[in-house]
């Protein structure tokens, strides 16, 4: 579905403007649109989590855990199924899928959630290099986005999301390295082109949510924060945008519809997408790959 098809439909939740800055800029953000109730229950529920990580040596299949991590000092970097507790799943169909349907159309299927974290540095580096979603999970339209919800205040402090408008609408990047090896991060020749000052960057009060273009070149800073930054993602994706690969992040969730119809044809955007690896073994995240690890779980 065409930008202009999308925008015929009535708005659920965005208003108008927002709905047009999202297609000019690639993203948009609303400031405290999430209840204090989804709030409270939401962390609850993450605090339940990083308790539970404590007893933990290694990630497996629902903790990332950065090196260091420890019972005295717990150091998740992602959560990475959040959908597959009943909590999180109901947050995944409620207003944010409104909000998803606003943006790819009336017919929405939900791709991935994951549950990220930033803690205080400490010396080593917590940033995420410049990338774009859709490397990682390419389809046949690029009606795919992401949603982030501030579960605490987020200051630029906290190394928030970082965006570059309007490079939606630009190339889209290679995530290997000349040797081809994934690195999940732009090549450095071509994030020196990048013009950095005009960089967003998209702090907010807890409840605030981002949203930004699978097409998007997005990156984040070192936290220099005291506490720790917790960020609720949820992925949807048009009905009419059906996958090209074995998708990193799956769960019995995937590409089940949230909102509206199934589709009965896939749409097709003329411009083509490079393709990932093979992550029908398993995918560790973003942190590993960026920092050399290993993407594969």
């Amino acid at each position: 579905m065409t930008p202009e098809a999308i925008l015929s439909h009535e708005p659920r939740v965005l208003t108008e403007a927002q709905r047009g800055s999202y297609f000019e800029r690639g993203y948009v953000m609303v400031e405290s649109l999430i209840s204090d109730d989804w709030l409270a229950r939401l962390n609850r529920a993450t605090e339940e989590y990083l308790e539970r990580s404590r007893s933990l040596s290694e990630g497996g299949d629902m903790f990332d855990l950065a090196p260091g991590h420890c019972a005295e000092r717990p150091k998740v970097r992602r959560l990475k199924w959040p959908d597959t507790d009943p909590l999180f799943w109901e947050y995944a169909n409620d207003v944010i899928a409104d909000v998803a349907a606003d943006l790819v159309g009336p017919d929405v299927t939900f791709h991935h959630s994951k549950l990220n974290f930033k803690w205080p540095t400490d010396g080593e580096s917590n940033s995420v290099d410049w990338h774009q979603d859709i490397p990682f999970y390419p389809h046949t339209n690029y009606n795919v986005l992401a949603i982030g919800t501030y579960l605490h205040d987020t200051t630029d402090e906290h190394g928030p999301l970082m965006v570059l408008p309007g490079s939606h609408n630009g190339p889209l990047y290679e995530h290997f390295d000349k040797s081809r090896n994934w690195t999940g991060h732009l090549r450095s020749d071509d994030a020196a082109g990048l013009n950095e000052a005009e960089a967003v960057t998209l702090s907010g009060p807890r409840g605030s949510i981002t949203v930004h273009s699978a097409r998007l070149v997005h990156a984040s800073r070192p936290a220099q924060a005291a506490g720790m930054r917790p960020l609720l993602i949820n992925s949807y994706a048009a009905a009419d945008a059906y996958p090209y690969t074995t998708g990193a992040h799956r769960t019995e969730n995937y590409r089940k519809l949230v909102r509206g119809e199934p589709a009965r044809w896939a749409y097709h955007d003329a411009r083509p997408c490079p393709i990932p690896p093979d992550w029908s073994q398993g995918y560790t995240s973003i942190y590993a790959a960026q920092a050399g690890e290993s993407a594969r779980r």
